[in-house]
């Protein structure tokens, strides 16, 4: 490395003095933005945005599977003879399994929603304290 040939000791240490401040200035810049309510407010529409986009896709799952139920119905009911009698039970029990997959994926979607959004409550409160309490150094 090309580097002064003749420094003593005190211009090193100033040197690492000065690196090390350098550093802890950058390290606060990139806190205090990463702690800005600007930040934040990304932070939380991102995750709100998260939130319904699994919320469509679980809805996508649901209406689909619904679809498939109804097919599935729609062709039992067709097929009334004594022959198929035991595919229209198996057909009607396939849709009442879609139909509590589809509750299911329903409510798992919901509870998501509901914990994300439990999750940013909390995340702003937390930004909201520790800002308070830097407001008060």
């Amino acid at each position: 490395m090309n580097g002064p040939k003749n420094t003593d000791f005190a211009d090193r240490l100033s040197a690492a003095a000065n690196a090390k401040k350098a550093q802890l200035e950058r390290a606060a810049r990139a806190r205090s933005a990463a702690e800005s309510p600007a930040a934040v407010e990304r932070r939380s529409a991102r995750d709100a945005v998260r939130v319904a986009r699994d919320a469509r896709i679980a809805e996508r799952t649901a209406t689909k599977l619904a679809i498939e139920a109804q097919q599935a119905a729609a062709l039992a009911a067709a097929q009334a003879t004594e022959a198929t009698e035991a595919a229209a039970r198996e057909a009607a029990l396939k849709a009442e399994q879609v139909a509590r997959d589809m509750e299911f994926a329903e409510r798992a979607a919901r509870e998501a929603t509901m914990e994300e959004e439990r999750q940013a409550a909390r995340d702003a409160r937390y930004a909201a304290r520790k800002a308070r309490k830097r407001k008060g150094r």
